[in-house]
């Protein structure tokens, strides 16, 4: 890290280094108190107006944009602000007396009544209502839009902490690295920085204080966010990690350690759009099908699901693809279900519990896999989601070779499944540990609070002894056992986890080059001394060094 200011110091939870000034993510700004208004015919040219340029940025946005769906959603976007309909309601809300925030306000809560009153695919475009009437209302008063800045030139995105909804419109060509206050190893940015490649730091006291514009260096290996830095020392330190980035992409096959012990290197994905960045997978270690299910007012059908099951599992060819049944519940609610509230919903009914209650979305989701299979002669596994017993999984089991899927598999999510390893494996086939929920549900601490991000570390020797439990059975067994949580991506713990015995290791496909470097690094017996090493150490801090 450059010479200047002292370092900001957090927890780096996406490899590489990368810089530049320094913008925040603008929040959704409050409703003022109403205004009287002295010129009824201005305000509601200037309310209208914030609606135009509205319009305008998203256009520009879809322009700059690569990515079709983007484009697609962008775009439609657009034409619901551009709507004469929603015009005509502001000025009439004018007219009527409101200033401009409160008549724009309004106007887009008698469109989001009458969406929701239409149901189905309307239903569905009320959280595009919503963006739109904070992005209008914004401009109104003089303020940014909310959601990601879109300057046109490279930056480092800030924010307390990002949310999913935040990051729908990244443009990774403008956002090279992100540095967040609150959140930890397995928070959503965690997550996001891998899937895109991005350097990111987590758990970053102090970068709230800094002005926006300042040149900063943030180096995702380590931690640091280096503060005042001359965009000269940024552009060498960018070269170096190029480089070094560029060596390690040379590396190519299926993963293996220096003496030839077998690691299966597989891919994260949510959709068959994300198997481009896994072109150097041997295979897709989680299949997340919920996203086919999110912010959905009815169930997709049979016919549906299918479909987006077949384009997943045409593309691999053959290879390997482990598909995880619906994971979903009071956590991560589906409207359709109309779930009540639960008071510690992370501890509820979610996963194979919520299935459990309601089976018929099992055998829909079971059927549909069955007959994409079936279509593509892919090689499909099967695994169901926050399993507990040797009972659930039997069960889960026979529902799986009932349609005449062959392979049937279990999360290891919470420290139970793990304890209990070897009485699963007598009645599925593989295992597949979440470290993200394990260290959650270990440690009884929520993974997106920063304030507890350190016992979420995925070198917690705690969590390290749970997965060497499963690693255990698994060998007993003589069946396969791996990590499909984003601890997978680190290329300094790999080693860790193999030498633990697992037997594939699933991450964002950017993340497999490193990973596939590291573990060429090293024979098979020393992944075994440096998983000894990390089980013996004290925390995280003294595990780390003593692999390193």
């Amino acid at each position: 890290m450059p010479d200047g200011p002292a370092p900001l110091r957090g927890i780096g939870v996406s490899p590489g280094v990368a810089g530049g000034p320094l913008l925040r993510v603008a929040e959704v700004p409050a409703l003022p108190a109403p205004v009287a208004v002295a010129d009824p015919a201005s305000e509601a040219d200037r309310a209208v107006a914030a609606l135009h340029e509205v319009v305008a940025e998203l256009t520009r946005r879809a322009d700059r944009s690569g990515e079709k769906t983007l484009v697609d959603v962008l775009r439609a976007q657009a034409m619901m602000a551009d709507d004469p309909v929603l015009s005509d309601a502001v000025r009439e809300n004018v007219a009527a007396g409101m200033d401009g925030p409160h008549a724009v306000d309004a106007a887009f809560a008698t469109h989001r009544a009458a969406f929701e009153a239409a149901g189905g695919y309307l239903a569905e475009r009320v959280a595009d209502l919503d963006d739109l009437r904070n992005r209008a209302v914004a401009v109104c008063l003089g303020r940014p839009m909310p959601g990601v800045p879109s300057p046109g030139h490279r930056y480092v995105l800030t924010a307390r902490d990002l949310a999913p909804a935040d990051t729908v419109d990244l443009d990774p060509e403008q956002v090279v690295a992100l540095v967040t206050e609150d959140g930890g190893p397995t928070s959503h940015t965690a997550i996001l920085a891998r899937a895109l490649g991005l350097p990111a730091v987590v758990a970053c006291p102090g970068v709230r204080d800094l002005a926006e514009g300042t040149t900063v260096l943030v180096d995702g290996d380590t931690g640091a966010v280096g503060v005042d830095v001359d965009p000269a020392e940024v552009a060498a330190a960018e070269a170096v990690d190029r480089d070094r980035l560029t060596a390690v992409a040379a590396t190519s096959g299926p993963g293996r350690t220096a003496d030839g012990h077998a690691v299966a290197l597989l891919a994260n994905i949510g959709s068959a759009r994300d198997l481009g960045a896994a072109d150097g997978a041997e295979g897709v270690g989680l299949f997340r099908t919920e996203l086919l299910f999110l912010d959905r007012t009815r169930e997709p059908d049979l016919a549906e699901q299918a479909e987006a099951y077949r384009a997943v599992f045409a593309a691999m060819s053959g290879r390997r693809v482990v598909i995880r049944t619906l994971d979903a519940g009071a956590d991560k609610p589906l409207p359709f279900l109309h779930q009540t509230d639960e008071p510690n919903p992370a501890l509820g009914v979610r996963g194979l519990r919520l299935v459990r209650q309601r089976p018929e979305l099992l055998h829909t989701q079971l059927a549909a896999i069955a007959r994409a299979a079936e279509q593509t002669g892919a090689d499909v596994w099967v695994m169901a989601p926050m399993v507990s017993t040797r009972a659930e999984a039997a069960e889960f089991a026979d529902a799986v070779y009932a349609v005449g899927l062959p392979k049937a598999g279990v999360m290891v999510e919470v420290p139970a499944a793990a304890l209990r390893a070897g009485q699963l494996l007598q009645v599925v086939d593989f295992l597949s540990i979440g470290t993200n929920d394990l260290s959650q549900y270990t440690f009884a601490a929520d993974r997106q609070s920063g304030v507890l991000a350190e016992l979420l570390d995925p070198w917690q020797p705690a969590l390290l002894r749970l997965v060497a439990e499963v690693g255990a059975a698994g060998r007993a067994a003589g069946k396969p056992v791996g990590i499909c949580g984003e601890a997978a991506a680190d290329p300094l713990l790999a080693p860790v986890l193999t030498g633990l015995g697992m037997t594939s290791l699933s991450m964002s496909g950017r993340a497999l080059p490193r990973v596939r470097a590291a573990l060429a690094g090293r024979t098979y017996p020393d992944c075994e001394r440096v998983a000894r090493l990390a089980l013996d150490a004290d925390d995280p801090e003294q595990a780390r060094k003593a692999v390193a």
